[in-house]
């Protein structure tokens, strides 16, 4: 019997989590996914997408500064489209909780069960707002620690140690509810002061358990992250290399790569015209056998994409990129591993201390 959906049913079912098609993920023995406000099961975020790199909340002054980066590089990093400041007296998009509550919502509405944010204090992110932004909206927020890239690095990380800066993680992860580390980033050629964030990262997980995804230049250096986050203890499978979807390669080699060693492979820029070209290549890598391999996020920060504002969201992912897929003939229950079970599998971890409230 061949099961035909429409895209309205099969948004629905993957919103309503029945995964009739395959197995249930398995976790291990005390597995939690840790959110902002509390720790939860991970078989308690089956009914709906986990989307692993979003921002929720973002000082005004960090996307201008990224733009004139991306600008003055040569290739550029991944840049979002450029936006104006704020007006005197006007509140920042992902500052204003009214209508942050009201965008998660909407995402909830559309099959998004989960939202990672994927900024920390050298970004502008406030714990704090994204505290007061999933208790009045519902939707689990998972908050993340670590340095973003070099030239957003606070100054102190040029004169830290590298088991400084672990120790100073590991302090962070056992006194707030982070529940990965991320986004941690090269901007272009990776610098002796990344090289040392990453290892320290590494040596940080390897304390806590939590996951690690990445910033990388288009793919950019991908592999080298990989190659130091081993080199001090990581395992592939807990780490996520992110942006590789903008690394365009038909033969997806370098993704090919990441996944034979374990790693998770980030297309997190979908939800916008520019990932038609994507299409091919995560066509190509479930064919290989890489379907577990794969998480999907939108990168979410651009103000004209909100609900609001007539956008499609922060649930573009699902509503936008999968009916692509879709339309490239990949299967429901394949889409469902990719958006529900992966994020799930790559967020879960053994706490190795207690949660502190």
């Amino acid at each position: 019997m061949v099961l035909v959906f429409t895209r309205r049913e099969a948004l629905g079912l993957l919103g309503a989590g029945l995964s009739a098609f395959a197995a249930a993920p398995q976790f291990p023995k005390g597995a939690v996914i840790r959110t902002v406000l509390k720790d939860i099961p991970p078989q308690d975020l089956a009914g709906g997408a986990t989307l692993f790199h979003e921002h929720m909340s973002l000082s005004p002054a960090f996307l201008p500064k990224f733009a004139s980066l991306s600008r003055a590089q040569n290739p550029p990093a991944p840049a979002p489209p450029a936006q104006p400041a704020p007006q005197p007296g006007q509140t920042y998009f992902l500052e204003d909780l009214d209508l942050m509550v009201e965008e998660m919502r909407a995402a909830a509405k559309e099959g998004v069960a989960c939202l990672v944010d994927a900024g920390h204090p050298d970004m502008g992110r406030s714990l704090d707002f994204l505290k007061h932004l999933s208790a009045q909206s519902g939707m689990p927020i998972v908050s993340s620690a670590g340095y973003y890239t070099q030239p957003f690095y606070p100054p102190e990380v040029a004169t830290m140690s590298e088991d400084q800066i672990a120790q100073e993680l590991i302090r962070q992860a056992n006194t707030a509810p982070f529940g990965a580390f991320g986004e941690i980033g090269t901007w272009d050629e990776i610098t002796p002061d990344e090289r040392k964030v990453f290892r320290a990262v590494g040596k940080a997980h390897v304390a806590t358990n939590l996951p690690i995804y990445t910033h990388t230049a288009f793919g950019k250096a991908a592999l080298e992250q990989l190659d130091i986050l081993e080199s001090v203890g990581v395992k592939p499978q807990r780490v996520c290399i992110g942006h590789v979807g903008g690394l365009i390669d038909p033969q997806v080699q370098v993704h090919k790569a990441l996944a034979k060693r374990g790693a998770f492979l980030g297309f997190d820029r979908q939800g916008g015209p520019g990932d038609a070209r994507q299409v091919p290549m995560v066509m190509a890598l479930i064919e290989a056998g890489f379907a577990d391999n794969l998480l999907f996020a939108s990168d979410f920060s651009n103000a004209a994409q909100l609900k609001h504002n007539g956008g499609a969201g922060y649930a573009k992912t699902l509503t936008v990129f999968a009916p692509k897929l879709r339309e490239a003939d990949a299967k429901e229950e394949t889409l469902h591993g990719i958006l529900v079970d992966n994020p799930r599998r790559f967020l879960a971890f053994v706490p190795k201390s207690a949660r502190k409230s």
